[in-house]
């Protein structure tokens, strides 16, 4: 079948462009939310239990060498049974695996709690500016979640929303910082629930604030509307089926 002609895609293309309200496609729930139950777990909650368990009964360098052993294992279970690697865990266990190993080097779990710090107030400054210079890096995160037509991408009322969420979630980010110093002066076991527990959990939270927000805003504008589950795919009209 060959290609429809030009005039054709451009009148089908302004009439989904001039048709009542805009379609932000936000994916299925239930699903999203048993990977991100599964990701938590495996990035957060069992290394953390490792790292505690073994420090407190074989030392501080068997406890680092766990986390590494435990963070390449969930990678290459899921990679030997072909399942598909979501980036986030790849980015995630890299991260896990290079603090792990850095403090392993150098004998110290002062360095595994300290390289996450710095990282989160790096991360609340990238945020925070890109959102005074409206420019917020979340209009281009919000890629890889939600299905975003192109000539959405530059409407101001969500341009105003990715500014926002982006000053959000950098505010998140040194309220993490700041909570994981504080427990870091408590001590090493303290410094591991913060890491491990109470800097996920803020995580959580505040991707459920800034997706609420969003969300909340959008129900407020009048030419764009949401909807949850798979994408429709619309019918073909006779003109495209006989091009």
């Amino acid at each position: 079948m060959s290609d429809p002609p030009d005039d054709l895609l451009w009148e089908l293309d302004t009439i989904s462009h001039d048709a009542g309200p805009h379609v932000i496609e936000l994916g299925a729930i239930k699903p999203a939310l048993v990977r991100a139950a599964r990701l938590f777990a495996e990035t957060a909650l069992v290394p953390t239990g490792i790292l505690y368990l073994v420090m407190h009964t074989a030392g501080l360098l068997p406890a680092l060498a766990a986390v590494i052993g435990w963070s390449v294992l969930t990678v290459t279970i899921r990679w030997i049974k072909g399942r598909h690697l979501p980036g986030t865990l790849l980015v995630c266990t890299g991260a896990m695996v290079a603090r792990a190993s850095v403090a392993l080097a150098l004998s110290s779990a002062l360095v595994y709690f300290v390289q996450p710090v710095i990282a989160s107030v790096f991360m609340a400054a990238l945020f925070l500016g890109s959102a005074l210079l409206g420019r917020p890096i979340t209009r281009r995160l919000a890629r890889d979640f939600v299905a975003l037509p192109l000539h959405l991408r530059h409407h101001a009322g969500l341009q105003k929303v990715f500014v926002q969420t982006a000053a959000l979630w950098g505010l998140g980010r040194l309220v993490d910082a700041g909570m994981s110093i504080a427990f870091l002066r408590m001590g090493v076991d303290a410094a591991v629930l913060s890491r491990g527990v109470l800097s996920a959990t803020l995580t959580v939270v505040m991707i459920a604030i800034c997706a609420g927000w969003g969300i909340r805003a959008i129900r407020r504008m009048p030419d764009l509307s949401f909807r949850f589950g798979r994408p429709k795919v619309p019918a073909m009209t006779p003109a495209l089926a006989a091009a």
